[in-house]
């Protein structure tokens, strides 16, 4: 589902993702439309715009978290940066992207999403980081609990930060999908975060998505 004010993007989106054979767009809506409609159609992922002039995507995005089962959200803007992105993540959002995101990409990207994967536009990840100095330095108290980790679930957390889902993960360093489970339970519980999207984020920041661990797991693990 895909929830915008502008009328083009809801009809440009709806195009493009329905071009996919294993992708159906069961609606679109305004923000005031978006939760009825949900309740409604029961999508499994839904590209939320971050601002809207009737309600803001915040607070589709709070109203859609108390649902019995909320669908998987994540964030359309059209900025490199938008100051509303992290109040978004911690609100449960499963990632973001830019509205320029290639359309060939788009239909990958929901796929990611409905496999339980994040979605992190990188140059507005890039972008977001830059903009709290104060959050990324080698003294963060978020980013040191990484240090916690132990080599396999490092591995582990810089494919969740490539958007992996479990199971992909699995495949990627050989491992079955209830221990990726677990490594994913533990790396949330240490980093003291409660989405994929949030550990994803501390990866960033503590550089391992640059460095050796990144390479290592890249070539399957220890």
């Amino acid at each position: 589902m895909v929830v915008d004010d502008e009328a083009l993007v809801r009809s440009g989106f709806q195009l493009i993702l329905n071009a996919s054979d294993d992708i159906q767009v069961v609606a679109t809506a305004e923000g005031s439309q978006a939760a009825d409609v949900i309740r409604r159609e029961h999508p499994d992922v839904v590209l939320l715009d971050i601002r809207m002039p009737d309600v803001d995507g915040l607070t589709v995005l709070r109203e859609i978290q108390t649902l019995p089962e909320p669908p998987t959200v994540a964030m359309l803007t059209t900025f490199d940066t938008d100051e509303y992105i992290l109040t978004a993540l911690r609100s449960g959002a499963a990632g973001f992207l830019l509205k320029d995101t290639e359309p060939e990409q788009l239909a990958h990207l929901v796929r990611t999403l409905a496999a339980g994967g994040v979605v992190m536009s990188p140059k507005a990840s890039r972008a977001l980081l830059r903009g709290h100095p104060g959050r990324d330095t080698p003294q963060d108290a978020d980013v040191a609990r990484v240090n916690l980790l132990t080599d396999r679930e490092r591995d582990v957390l810089v494919l969740i930060a490539e958007g992996l889902s479990n199971a992909d993960i699995g495949t990627r360093i050989h491992l079955s999908a209830g221990t990726v489970k677990d490594h994913v339970s533990s790396i949330l519980t240490k980093l003291r975060v409660s989405s994929r999207v949030q550990a994803a984020l501390l990866a960033e920041r503590a550089g391992l998505l640059s460095g050796d661990d990144a390479n290592t797991a890249r070539s399957n693990g220890r």
